[in-house]
């Protein structure tokens, strides 16, 4: 386990430090009742034109760094290390990927994402275990993500409880994945408009079924 921060735990899962994004957008959604997903895409539009997808990319720290004292890593093997090898998954504060996270459905699946870290890469896959409730953190002041504009009453802020579903065959770094996104840029292909590389900044992204399929496939394959 790394260094202990201060516990956070929430009525369904131990403690969990998560990588804020590094900044809010003005993009403020509700949450939405999700549609049947299509066949091909994954992702529905609904009534409002706002697409709904049901496969995941989370982003968080494996090394420690340190905010007011707190040391916020959150890796994988952190993951797998806690009871049930569940957590919640908090101190998400940017509204377009709390909307998504307000998205999630229990069952669907989720790639472990190592960031802001000496290789950031894919590591695992997560199962959702919870749909959207209200993160606690950002009321706590002594919280590294406490939210002095949120209340009790109104609060702001949401969070998912994942599982640890397995370990990726092999680490999918960053730069391998840049490699593809480019190749698919240019000549077509499923990575082409992947959020890793079009909204870089989100900890919480969404992948099509084909984007996610072909990330899980190079698991198997040499890297380029």
């Amino acid at each position: 386990m790394p260094p202990k921060k201060k516990p956070r735990v929430s009525k369904a899962s131990a403690n969990s430090g998560r990588i804020a994004d590094a900044k809010k957008t003005s993009t403020v959604g509700r949450k939405r009742k999700a549609a049947a997903p299509d066949a091909k895409t994954g992702k529905v539009s609904e009534s409002a034109g706002s697409p709904v997808f049901t496969r995941w990319l989370l982003k968080s720290e494996p090394e420690s760094r340190f905010e007011n004292g707190v040391d916020v890593k959150f890796g994988i093997e952190d993951l797998k290390a806690l009871p049930d090898q569940t957590s919640c998954w908090d101190g998400v504060r940017n509204y377009q990927a709390r909307n998504f996270m307000r998205q999630m459905k229990v069952g669907q699946q989720a790639f472990f994402y190592h960031s802001n870290c000496k290789e950031p890469g894919i590591a695992g896959i997560m199962t959702i275990v919870k749909e959207a409730y209200v993160d606690h953190t950002q009321f706590d002041k002594k919280d590294v993500h406490y939210d002095a504009s949120s209340t009790p009453d109104n609060p702001k802020w949401s969070m998912v409880d994942v599982q640890f579903q397995r370990m990726m065959k092999r680490f999918v770094p960053l730069w391998e994945l840049k490699e593809h996104h480019l190749q698919h840029r240019a000549n077509g292909g499923p990575l082409k408009d992947v959020a890793l590389f079009t909204r870089a900044r989100l900890s919480v992204q969404p992948l099509t079924p084909e984007e996610f399929d072909f990330i899980l496939s190079l698991e198997d394959k040499e890297p380029l």
